[in-house]
């Protein structure tokens, strides 16, 4: 039978690598390899500056999925479209956006956040959306079914008359106007609406039907991308974040869909409303629908040679537009940061994207504690520093708990030394003398671990906080710290830490078996390695925590020895 001590430092033990163990394990997409480092220049359209071709629309989702049979119409031949010298990009600006959208098909091609640099050396925007030789990652929308621009085998070359759109600083909105006029007399304008201060924009179909017959269409909008990693999140130690898509169900507010899933069967849902959305570390692309609307969802692999490529999007109901008549139909694009307030002034249940897992119900109000402290004192690592002299201040009380008991077992470890020394040969007579002792002197082994146990939800749910907000990406601290969402430069925070877990190993009691005893002294030494690489944020954290805990069970410690000496 293994002894009290045993026992207990099996479970410590246990705990630090099960902890660790659920940081790494906590996303089921481990990435790939990293990629070739993406230039600093724009990112070109491929073909932008060629003689137009029509593109194949066969990576678009089917005209059929959701509605009932249509019948077999039979289509004229489409005749060729003209060269066109024109430039096939079209640049969009405003404070929040830069985006390249294709005239052939209408797509966002590109997209860049100029408030938002590479890091805190390369001010280049961060790149969100791009199409070039090393990525593809783009946001599609048309309209497909029988008569549908984008259902005839190509996609439709739009005209405009200018290929760059600037909003101005003192303009509340931008549009941006693109069409396409079939050879039966149907006009489709594509219409890109923006508005300033926003990181979501409208996507406008709007249907002029000029011929003598009805016009029927669904509208389509979905993300198209590699499984190529991220640019800012190559080689990484550490939990890696979640990359792929999402979608919200009535089942599941929140539904991952792991490009894995995708392989092999096609995911389909039918959804009043929604939202479909790829997701990366900080940032987030999200088509959202017509929350009145019925909304058939899709995501597949596309066939084709080369790095596998997913779409994922979802096909409204099908329209009807009467000879004479015109008809709008649209949907909203988000590209741009996690922010909690805007996601979920958005859409129901986009705001889940900003990912705190199952403690969400306890991150959600941490994190806005966290912002409120910032909005005073505004450096974010000294909101860290007062957010967690918070909490340790509520958790006080079992905190007190686990050192007293601490304390009592401090007192006793010489005698439970003599008693290892007298019984070595007896292990039952061992126990037995030792579970005596405790009784005698009110001490219990595990006395320390069930508060601590309770308040490690609060630690996950923290940690998970400072991991996935956006907000914290290249917040500087002070001195060498310029960026806490990325590691120490130098290390220094990580062997404080360390640091700090030898000095509070000193307060607690000794192990009596010298194996035991070692082990102890390694547990600073690999919780230092293990943080070498994490976000300086996450570290400060780690070791003000620390700090206070020693404090607070130096002061415990002291005043139990106290009462023990009256």
């Amino acid at each position: 039978m293994l002894s009290p001590e045993i026992r207990r430092i099996a479970l410590m033990v246990a705990l630090a690598a099960i902890s660790y163990l659920l940081l790494l394990a906590w996303n089921e997409d481990y990435g790939v390899g990293s990629d070739p480092a993406p230039s600093d220049a724009p990112p070109p359209v491929a073909g932008a500056d060629a003689p137009v071709v029509p593109a194949p629309a066969d990576d678009l989702p089917d005209a059929s999925i959701g509605a009932a049979a249509v019948p077999e119409t039979v289509e004229e031949p489409v005749p060729q479209a003209p060269e066109d010298s024109a430039p096939r990009q079209v640049q969009v600006t405003t404070p929040e956006l830069h985006l390249t959208i294709d005239r052939l098909g209408g797509d966002v091609v590109a997209l860049a956040l100029p408030k938002y640099p590479r890091s805190t050396e390369n001010a280049t925007p961060f790149r969100l959306l791009a199409q070039d030789g090393l990525h593809t990652y783009v946001a599609q929308s048309g309209l497909i079914g029988p008569d549908g621009v984008d259902s005839t085998g190509e996609r439709p070359l739009y005209t405009t008359p200018r290929s760059e759109y600037r909003m101005g600083e003192d303009d509340a909105e931008l549009a941006v106007e693109l069409r396409h006029e079939t050879v039966a007399g149907v006009e489709v304008i594509k219409r890109f609406r923006f508005q300033a201060g926003s990181y979501a924009f409208d996507v406008e179909h709007e249907v002029r039907n000029g011929s003598v017959a009805d016009v029927q269409a669904r509208l389509f909008a979905q993300l198209k991308r590699d499984d190529s990693t991220p640019e800012e999140e190559g080689f990484q130690i550490g939990p890696r974040p979640y990359v792929g898509a999402a979608l919200t169900t009535p089942e599941d507010r929140y539904n991952k869909v792991d490009f894995d899933d995708v392989d092999e069967t096609e995911f389909r849902a039918d959804v009043t409303g929604g939202w479909v959305a790829m997701l990366q570390h900080y940032f987030v692309v999200a088509w959202v629908a017509n929350p009145e609307e019925l909304n058939a969802y899709t995501g597949r692999r596309l066939a084709g040679p080369g790095r596998p490529l997913y779409a994922f999007g979802y096909v409204a109901p099908e329209f009807r537009v009467a000879p004479g008549a015109r008809q709008v139909v649209s949907a909203k694009l988000y590209a741009g940061p996690k922010h909690q307030d805007r996601l979920e002034a958005i859409a129901e249940n986009l705001s889940l994207t900003v990912d705190y897992g199952i403690l969400w119900w306890l991150a959600v109000p941490l994190f806005q504690a966290l912002a409120y402290i910032q909005s005073w004192v505004i450096n974010w690592g000294v909101a860290i520093l007062l957010l967690t002299l918070a909490i340790k201040l509520v958790l006080y009380p079992l905190s007190a708990i686990a050192y007293r008991s601490g304390a009592k077992m401090r007192r006793v470890a010489p005698q439970l030394k003599r008693l290892q020394e007298r019984h070595s040969d007896d292990r039952r007579k061992l126990s037995a003398e030792m579970m005596e002792l405790y009784r005698r002197e009110g001490a219990n082994p595990f006395g320390g671990c069930l508060p601590m146990l309770l308040q490690m939800p609060v630690f996950f749910a923290l940690y998970w906080v400072l991991y996935e907000s956006v907000e914290l990406r290249q917040a500087p601290f002070f001195l060498w710290i310029e960026d806490l969402s990325v590691m120490d430069p130098f290390f220094v925070l990580p062997i404080l830490m360390g640091g700090s877990m030898y000095l509070m190993q000193m307060l607690n009691p000794p192990m009596p078996d010298p194996m035991q005893a070692r082990m102890m002294k390694m547990m600073p030494f690999l919780f230092t390695a293990f943080s070498l690489f994490f976000p300086a944020g996450l570290v400060l954290y780690w070791l003000a925590n620390n700090l206070l805990s020693l404090l607070q069970q130096w002061y415990v410690t002291r005043q139990a020895d106290r009462e023990a000496a009256a």
